[in-house]
């Protein structure tokens, strides 16, 4: 059971929820994170959600930037159980014609199969490769004034483009399709502003630490985080929904894990009228519609490296991806959406029964959408695999109701807590000094909804958690000193 007073309660134990908690404890205080759910990892989860034996990822399921967090990185979490598995190649987009372009962890590998392009290519990722590990620690945070000004503004002369604008500069279906599917990351028009961003940080990933999945599923990097977080004195404490924080033992600092919407709910009336104001405009983007299957074999992609790839883009062309994500943005929804699907059996074969297989896909829908996408999602997948529909056991499905319902930080089945353009990329989920600061004393948001924004990479917990080692405890943090 727990104490009835701690230096500070973290409410939700997905990815920001346990780095917030991890740097206010390795600072030397007494921290305990409370979860709604009987198990912690929020968008981190791994469950059987077809058939006994088939091990899913309920949310997350490729991590690039769990990789390249710079907080993560400084965390042992190999030696709590945190294995990670590099597919042969990280990801495929191939097109009607039977081929498919590749993204290779090797840029000039990626690069020579992009044809008459090669040179486009090259001069876009490689003078970024050299100097990202060093920005990473200021894309993924806060605005403040950089470590790597010049550096810096090389990297925003290309990303703050939109992904429509940098992909004209791309002649071959192979690049533009390639480009396509890894800008509409960005779950929002390529057309927006910035979105080149996206497309940037994920190739560049690749190039520098891969694609990975964690062997067991999403769920084993919540466990390892979980593990380190109580191995250096750290409580947790599940099946605790908190509606409001009066819920809470005492403490001199709650960092909540929840969207803007939630933060109302759960703190509106200690905060002042003008903040709920501006949380009241926050937007959100996107929905997701997601289905897992289980499977008799691989799915029988025509494009040989799909089979050889742990995320596979479908969406044809440029301008098919670009047409779709606009649609939806706009509130309507499309006949051949752009699918995200991984296949991560292929390559950690202890998640489905000898023989078997599995995969993992979703597209975007308008938020709050209650359209079944099965079908359709169905037919994009065979579209590129002739035959995907004979080889499919089980399936379940999760509309953006039942996402919201599964996590609640999922409003209207919105990933990333909010849409990412550039009105809301640094100022989410307000425009103020620090954004994780809420207008209430010692109250601060921790989630999605503040820099650098989605993605399981720890990084937004991680910051909110420094802002009240110095506010309220006039503290630097200790080992995580390292990572500014």
């Amino acid at each position: 059971m727990y104490k009835t007073e701690y230096d500070a309660i973290v409410v939700g134990a997905g990815p920001n929820g346990l780095a917030a908690a991890i740097t206010l404890r390795e600072a030397g205080l007494s921290v305990l994170i409370v979860e709604a759910r009987s198990t912690i990892g929020g968008g981190m989860r791994s469950a059987e959600l077809t058939l006994p034996g088939f091990v899913h990822d309920v949310c997350s399921a490729v991590h690039p930037m769990a990789v390249l967090s710079p907080f993560f990185k400084t965390l042992p979490l190999k030696d709590f159980g945190l294995e990670m598995i590099q597919p042969e190649y990280a990801a495929a987009h191939p097109f009607d014609d039977g081929k498919a372009a590749i993204l290779y962890e090797s840029v000039t590998q990626t690069a020579g199969g992009l044809g008459s392009d090669e040179k486009v290519y090259l001069n876009l990722m490689q003078p970024l490769l050299a100097n990202l590990p060093g920005l990473l620690p200021d894309l993924l945070g806060p605005l403040r004034w950089p470590k790597h000004p010049i550096d810096l503004v090389e990297f925003g002369l290309k990303a703050l483009p939109s992904a429509t604008w940098t992909g004209k500069f791309f002649k071959t279906k192979e690049a533009r399709g390639l480009w396509a599917g890894m800008a509409a990351h960005a779950i929002q028009p390529l057309q927006n502003t910035a979105t080149s961003a996206f497309g940037i940080m994920l190739m560049a990933g690749a190039h520098l630490a891969g694609w990975p999945i964690p062997k067991g599923g999403s769920q084993s990097i919540a466990n390892a985080l979980a593990s380190y977080f109580l191995s250096i004195g750290g409580e947790i404490q599940t099946d605790f929904e908190v509606k409001s924080l009066d819920e809470l033992p005492d403490s001199k600092a709650v960092l909540l894990d929840v969207t803007p919407k939630q933060l109302l709910s759960i703190a509106g009336a200690r905060l002042s009228a003008s903040y709920r104001k501006r949380l009241e405009k926050y937007r959100q983007g996107m929905g997701v519609f997601k289905i897992d299957w289980a499977l008799k074999e691989p799915i029988p992609f025509t494009a040989e490296a799909c089979k050889k790839a742990g995320t596979v883009h479908l969406g044809n062309t440029f301008e098919e991806i670009a047409h779709g994500e606009k649609s939806i943005h706009y509130g309507k929804h499309v006949d051949k959406p752009f699918v995200l699907l991984a296949q991560q059996s292929l390559f950690d074969l202890g998640r489905v029964p000898a023989g078997k297989q599995s995969a993992w896909a979703y597209c975007h829908v308008p938020n709050g959408s209650e359209k079944d996408m099965t079908a359709i999602i169905e037919n994009q997948v065979e579209r590129f695999a002739p035959g995907f529909r004979d080889i499919i056991i089980e399936k379940h499905t999760m509309n953006t109701v039942q996402m919201e319902a599964y996590n609640p930080n999922y409003i209207g089945g919105d990933i990333n807590g909010g849409i990412q353009d550039i009105f809301q990329l640094y100022s989410r989920p307000t425009l103020q000094i620090s954004p994780y600061r809420t207008s209430a004393e010692g109250i601060y948001l921790c989630s999605s909804s503040t820099p650098p924004g989605g993605g399981v990479h720890g990084m937004c917990g991680h910051h909110a958690a420094r802002q009240v080692l110095k506010d309220v405890f006039k503290l630097n943090s200790i080992r995580s000193e390292r990572v500014k």
